[in-house]
């Protein structure tokens, strides 16, 4: 059978009253949303998150790629690693997808790359249950290690195995976290991800953990 096409549907949109941007694409037929929350230096334009971005869509998941700072905000460099300000603005651009009436049907769930992740771990503490899950690409979760033990979301850290001191962070935030939880080690690749086909990697693992928490499961088969 031929694989449904899932329209893009890629626009842009303001939260306001911060003046964040973003990026929102729900394909037909989604019942989730991940909120990307991104590293410092990088924004709802990055081009790793929007290949992972596109990636989901195309598995008919929603997504929305944030702007977590203005761009005056970004100019302070502090800004870029305030993870409680960025854990702020991604609770805020949550709840402006629970409230919009587009969206307010999706269940929600975290993309977080390098700083992104400590934001969306802290994020996703302070809502417990209602995020569905957390994927780590990179990430810096042990920015986050004093609220890791509240995350309840279920929550997956990738790294690359030639990234040997974020291995070492990530085992920690492994550690740490009292939740559903998966450490896997991407063979080849660098913290950014830039070798051929680690990305993909990224994609697959990711794609699974996504749809494995926000879709309800199936029925077993009788007979």
């Amino acid at each position: 059978m031929a694989e449904m096409p899932f329209p893009e549907r890629n626009e842009e949109v303001r939260i306001e009253p911060e003046g964040l941007d973003g990026l929102l694409g729900i394909p037909d037929g989604a019942t989730g949303i991940v909120i990307f929350a991104h590293g410092s230096g990088s924004g709802r334009l990055s081009p790793r998150n929007n290949h992972v971005a596109a990636a989901l869509r195309r598995a008919g998941l929603g997504t929305f790629l944030l702007d977590l700072l203005t761009q005056n905000e970004e100019r302070d460099r502090r800004n870029v690693f305030d993870i409680d300000l960025l854990a702020s603005r991604l609770t805020l651009a949550t709840g402006w997808i629970g409230d919009n009436p587009r969206t307010s049907g999706l269940v929600p769930s975290y993309f977080g790359a390098s700083t992104g992740a400590a934001a969306a771990l802290t994020a996703a503490s302070h809502l417990g249950s209602s995020i569905a899950a957390v994927v780590s690409r990179g990430g810096r979760p042990d920015l986050a290690i004093n609220v890791l033990p509240d995350v309840r979301a279920p929550t997956l850290l990738l790294v690359g195995s030639l990234d040997g001191p974020v291995i070492e962070m990530n085992q920690r935030a492994y550690d740490a976290l009292k939740t559903e939880k998966q450490l896997f080690i991407i063979p080849g690749a660098s913290h950014l991800f830039e070798e051929p086909g680690t990305l993909d990697e990224v994609v697959r693992h990711a794609t699974d953990w996504f749809n494995a928490h926000l879709r309800p499961p199936t029925p077993p088969q009788q007979g």
